[in-house]
């Protein structure tokens, strides 16, 4: 038999993607030391557990919130673990969750902790907006929500992503640029751009620190399998440098390795 502990407050999801009253529960503090812990516990399983862990399927609801609200990475379903010198793992069956995976993993089926933390700066700007990446589409700019966000980073207006059930409420503007810049990091196209979880969780806790700029960020794009990991319909376009992929159906499989 198997006992684990009881979180009071159930996953993240149901915050971040909540209506207005729920996330309003959030306030910016809040949401800032749930974006650490999670780096927290990323640092944990990458870099300092005696086998690096990669858990490739990174997303709020995998998130789940104690009576404090302290959060602990959950579902290790498909999770791999490397051990020795290797760095990075291939699969023909890409599996996790759209709007989540990395370029490099949803293209090509390579996987390694770069692909956790692609994971993580899309979250990270979820949490900061209050929005979902795979459900947000900017109409006049023709954007997902990195792009959008990129975009408000490049012209000095990053706070604006802050979501609005936050408006009025006290907020770290500094801060909130901080985790906005990380998550930019974080998504970049390649791979070896990204930074390494220590970094991030370095980043993070230094208020003063001088962050690298950003690259222009790595689109999510899924691809179709043969054995119907995506049942989806799907069409790519390249929309001013921005791979964008449009949906129509299902969402992607959970079939095992």
């Amino acid at each position: 038999m198997l006992v684990y502990e009881f979180m009071h407050n159930n996953s993240l999801d149901t915050f971040i993607f909540g209506d207005e009253e729920k996330r309003k529960l959030l306030r910016w503090k809040t949401r800032f030391e749930i974006i650490a812990g999670i780096a927290r516990g990323l640092l944990y399983l990458h870099e300092d557990s005696r086998l690096r862990i990669i858990h490739r399927d990174m997303k709020e609801s995998n998130v789940l919130l104690d009576r404090n609200m302290i959060p602990k990475i959950s579902d290790f379903g498909i999770a791999r673990m490397f051990g020795g010198d290797q760095t990075t793992a291939y699969t023909l069956k890409v599996i996790g969750t759209y709007g989540y995976m990395s370029p490099e993993y949803a293209m090509d089926g390579v996987f390694s902790m770069k692909s956790d933390i692609y994971s993580f700066g899309v979250m990270v700007l979820e949490i900061v907006t209050g929005k979902k990446n795979r459900g947000f589409y900017d109409d006049e700019l023709d954007l997902n929500l990195l792009g959008y966000a990129w975009t408000l980073w490049k012209e000095g207006r990053s706070v604006e992503l802050l979501d609005e059930a936050m408006v009025g409420s006290s907020c770290d503007h500094s801060q909130v640029r901080r985790c906005i810049q990380v998550a930019l990091l974080c998504v970049d196209m390649h791979p070896r751009n990204r930074p390494l979880m220590s970094s991030i969780v370095m980043m993070l806790a230094t208020e003063n620190a001088t962050l690298p700029e950003p690259n222009e960020p790595g689109g999510n794009i899924g691809r179709s399998t043969s054995d119907g990991e995506l049942s989806q319909t799907q069409s790519m376009h390249v929309v001013e440098g921005w791979w964008r992929l449009e949906i129509r159906g299902g969402g992607v499989g959970r079939n095992s390795d």
